[in-house]
This record gives structure tokens, C-alpha cells and sequence, in this order.
């Protein structure tokens, strides 16, 4: 059964963001990660047995760029915890689901990870994750 491993919020600025969900989760932030497979920098706020990830764009033309420009701050996605990526993302294809991701890329934190359509869950763009 997977298990959640974190929040995507996408946000404009890395800085700025920080210094209102610091204060709220209590925790220190991990140092600031460039993904160059997502375009994105990002940051983790650990949250009880999860985390949250704070999400900047580092290109105009990014998913999360369009994400904001279309919707502003807010949430981005949801992160699921499995054994396999590659085996999430058949089993979501075998149910008839749309992928944005055949198989695994790399993500944040040294992991595989791999996206599903939102039309998939419901308007909910979910990301598997290969964790340890």
C-alpha cells in the first residue's frame, strides 16, 4: 500500500515562501535542490511522517511556471510512496489511466520518480516515488 511522501506546492519564489511555512510547520527546510528533469528548484518541510514540498520554477515555459501562471500558488500535486515507479505507472495505464510519464525519471532528493495525468485521479496530479 503506498503511503504519502509529500505535498507539491508550486510557489514563485523559494524565499519568500519559506518564510510563511516555516513558522507554521516548526521545522527546518532542506537545502534548496535544482531539478533539472522537472525545471524546478525546490525545497522539503518535514511534517509529521511526510513532508512538503515548496516548488519554484527555474524556466517560463515549465510545468509549474504554466501552473501558476494559469492558477497562482497553491497546491501542485500529490506524492505517493511505492516499491516500483515504472510498475505504478503500468498499473494506472492498465486501468485506462493517462500518464504524463511512460516510465520513471529522476526527481528531488537522488530518487526515480514518474507522473500521472489528472484526469486520472480525479483533477489530482499524482506523482509515484521510489523511496527508501
Amino acid at each position: 500500500m503506498p503511503e504519502l511522501d509529500h505535498v507539491g506546492i508550486a510557489v514563485p519564489n523559494l524565499t519568500e515562501a519559506l518564510e510563511h511555512w516555516r513558522p507554521l510547520v516548526g521545522s527546518p527546510a532542506s537545502g534548496p535542490e535544482e531539478v533539472p528533469s522537472n525545471r524546478v528548484r525546490v525545497v522539503f518541510l518535514s511534517v509529521g511522517g511526510t513532508h512538503i514540498e515548496l516548488l519554484e520554477p527555474t524556466e517560463p515555459g515549465s510545468p509549474v511556471a504554466r501552473f501558476l501562471s494559469s492558477r497562482g500558488p497553491g497546491v501542485h500535486h500529490l506524492a505517493f510512496r511505492v516499491p516500483s515507479v515504472d510498475r505504478a505507472l503500468a498499473e494506472v495505464a492498465e486501468r485506462g489511466g493517462q500518464l504524463v510519464d511512460r516510465v520513471a525519471r529522476p526527481g528531488a532528493r537522488g530518487r526515480r520518480v514518474g507522473f500521472a495525468h489528472p484526469t486520472s485521479f480525479g483533477g489530482v496530479l499524482v506523482e509515484f516515488v521510489e523511496g527508501p
